[in-house]
This record gives structure tokens, C-alpha cells and sequence, in this order.
């Protein structure tokens, strides 16, 4: 007898549903700073394609009216010291507060008023105020691009459903180090959290929105 295919597996499960999009969407960059966009760096890749991808996204966001949110990973010297997860992965003690390695790549072009989430751990919701700002905002939905996909973007889709925000991840949008975490990680993603779409779906359901009062 033939062994169910991974898909089928996961349908069988009542995993992969779509999800619900609401009527004012917030965009959320997850760390694309020049520790991770820079490839001079060692925790750096090379992720133009993303990165332009991004910009093209928060100019219809922007056009639209709709909130945008940057986080960062930045650590002061305390931290670098004493956070279990910088024991693990050591490079990240590279992000230091005020280093170039923390700011956000130009490319994107985020203005004063856009606001900025200093974190110190993988999630852009864990120990920051994000998810308050977002309901202040009046978000209903999260679109979140950024970096890596298999880490802070990852977690920071999981924890934007745990806080009951249907969410969004534009594939042209999210880059990772390597390949294989990097679509391992979009099909856990489409299946359990988030949709999974191509960059023009969400500039259409952008451009589709009523407009901003």
C-alpha cells in the first residue's frame, strides 16, 4: 500500500486553511539591518532580491495608509554577557547597540514616524510592546517579511497568531543563510500559522483595501 504523501498527510490533519484577512493590515520588517542584509558580515547574507522586494511593499503600504513596524536585534554589553541564546548562537553578539550591524538597511527608507521594535530575542512580539502598538494601530492583519525565515520571521508569524492576528508572509519578501531552513521553514509556516503568498497577491489585496480615513 502507498504511503500518504506529506501534503496529503497534512490536509488529512486539517492543517493548511487559509486565513482570514481583515480590512487594515500592518506591515512588520522583521530585522532586515545590515547584520543580516550585509554579506560582509559574518551573520550577514546576500538578500537584495528580498530586500527590494520589501520596498516595493512598504511603498503601497505607505500609499495606503497602513501601519509599518521595523524591528532590529540590538544588545547592549550586559547582554552580550549574560543571554542564554547569544551562549548558543555566538555570532549574534555581533548585533551591538549602536553598531552599523543594528540599523536599518537604507534601501527600505523608514521614516521618522514608522515605529521601531528593539529586540533581544527571535520573536518581534517576545518582551516588546509590539502586539499593543498593532491594536492601537487597529491592525486586524500582519504582513511580515524580513529575516531569517527560519528564525526571527518564523517565530514572530508564530507568536503574531498567538496573539490572534491572522497573518501573511510574502514569499519574495523573507530570506534566509541557506536554502534548505529557508523553504523548510515557508511550508511549516503555510501549514500551521501563516499563508504563504507571492508578493503580488498581497499588493493586490493591499491596493483592494478601502481607503484610510
Amino acid at each position: 500500500m502507498a504511503q500518504p504523501t506529506t501534503a496529503q498527510v497534512y490536509d488529512r490533519a486539517g492543517f493548511g486553511r487559509p486565513v482570514q484577512r481583515g480590512r487594515r493590515p500592518a506591515v512588520v520588517v522583521v530585522d532586515l539591518t545590515y547584520g543580516f542584509t550585509d554579506p560582509a558580515y559574518p551573520t550577514g547574507a546576500e538578500m537584495s532580491g528580498p530586500v527590494l522586494a520589501t520596498a516595493r511593499l512598504l511603498d503601497a503600504a505607505r500609499a495606503a495608509g497602513l501601519p509599518v513596524v521595523f524591528t532590529t536585534i540590538a544588545y547592549d554589553a550586559g547582554q552580550i554577557a549574560t543571554l542564554t541564546w547569544l551562549k548558543k548562537a555566538t555570532g549574534m553578539a555581533a548585533l551591538e547597540l549602536g553598531s552599523r550591524l543594528v540599523e536599518i538597511d537604507d534601501r527600505l527608507a523608514r521614516r521618522p514616524d514608522e515605529h521601531l521594535v528593539v529586540k533581544t530575542g527571535a520573536s518581534a512580539f517576545f518582551g516588546t510592546a509590539l502586539a499593543s502598538y498593532l491594536t492601537a494601530a487597529g491592525a486586524d492583519t500582519v504582513i511580515v517579511t524580513g529575516a531569517t525565515t527560519s528564525g526571527c520571521v518564523r517565530a514572530s508569524v508564530v507568536d503574531a497568531v498567538q496573539h490572534g492576528f491572522p497573518t501573511l508572509v510574502p514569499r519574495d519578501c523573507v530570506a534566509d543563510r541557506a536554502a534548505a531552513p529557508h523553504e523548510a521553514s515557508l511550508f511549516d509556516i503555510h501549514e500551521k500559522y501563516g499563508d504563504v503568498v507571492d508578493l503580488d497577491d498581497v499588493l493586490a489585496y493591499v491596493g483592494a483595501l478601502p481607503a484610510a480615513v
